[in-house]
């Protein structure tokens, strides 16, 4: 842990102004994503900046295709699960796809149902919707933005693709980035984009932003937990670091397990309940005939 980042006090929160205070003070914020009480426990403990309890659990960990398959149900249990486990950091719930196009009322009722049932601090919206940001901050809501790749977008954009990277595009999105900010925005996660644009929308912000693929400008960086650690069964983005191998861990320990089971030493006697002495000499006697 660096000197410049001394350990939050014990029982209190990160907030919004928290990650505002430490991108004037060029602190880079620290984020990953969580889908379950451990892992948001282990993330709390390590004091990591904010948790997302983000839809790429869709993918993740119930094993979709994509992430537009989850329901604001499913992300709510997970989200429960997440907020039981990490009192400390900056909780944000991501609001599922199909949670906030029907109509802004709607979106307010399900972003509503993150505060209030899970215990989440922010949601964070896929896309350009300022109105909509401006309408959820007006009911106290602190919402976080999300701009280039954006996965529930995917059949739109053709595909899991960089954006960006067009003069136009790169305006439009710095835009856009603006835009969300005076819609009153408290972050923005910035993903799949020239590290050189994601450095010119920091720049321009007063609001952090969090990059996933985004390079190393931003204030801030998030990576999907599964991906981080090699729980993941697919090829990684470019942008994806392993900084673990828990898939080897576990396939080494089950492989153990297994061994053990099948070859009777496991478990041992040491492992094994014991009946008191007397008890037991009492059932070493033959069984009386009847």
């Amino acid at each position: 842990m660096s000197l410049t980042q001394p350990r939050t006090p014990a029982g209190t929160r990160i907030t919004a102004q928290t990650l505002l205070e430490k991108k004037r003070a060029h602190e880079p914020i620290t984020a990953v994503t969580a889908a379950d009480y451990p892992t948001a426990r282990l993330l709390d403990e390590a004091e990591i900046d904010l948790i997302l309890v983000g839809d790429s659990l869709a993918m993740a960990t119930l094993g979709h295709e994509n992430t537009l398959s989850i329901t604001m149900d499913e992300m709510l249990h997970h989200a429960r699960a997440v907020s039981r486990g990490a009192p400390h950091s900056f909780l944000v719930g991501d609001m599922p796809y199909g949670s906030y196009h029907v109509s802004e009322e709607e979106a307010v009722r399900n972003a509503l149902r993150f505060i209030r049932e899970a215990g989440m601090a922010a949601v964070k919206l896929e896309g350009a919707h300022p109105s909509l940001v401006a309408r959820l901050a007006a009911a106290e809501i602190q919402v976080v933005g999300h701009l280039g790749l954006t996965p529930q977008a995917v059949h739109r954009m053709g595909g899991y693709k960089v954006q960006g990277r067009t003069l136009d595009a790169a305006e439009a999105l710095l835009e856009d980035a603006l835009a969300l900010e005076h819609a009153g925005a408290v972050a923005l996660v910035l993903e799949g984009i020239p590290r050189e644009l994601a450095e010119r929308i920091t720049r321009h912000l007063e609001i952090p932003t969090i990059g996933i693929g985004a390079g190393p400008g931003c204030d801030g960086q998030i990576l999907v937990f599964h991906d981080l650690f090699h729980l993941t069964f697919a090829p990684s983005a470019k942008f994806v670091r392993r900084f673990g191998d828990a898939a080897s861990l576990f396939r080494d320990g089950l492989a153990d397990f297994k061994h053990e089971v099948a070859t009777r030493t496991f478990p041992a006697d040491s492992e094994s309940y014991h009946l008191p002495v007397a008890v037991a000499q009492a059932m070493a006697q033959p069984l009386a005939k009847v």
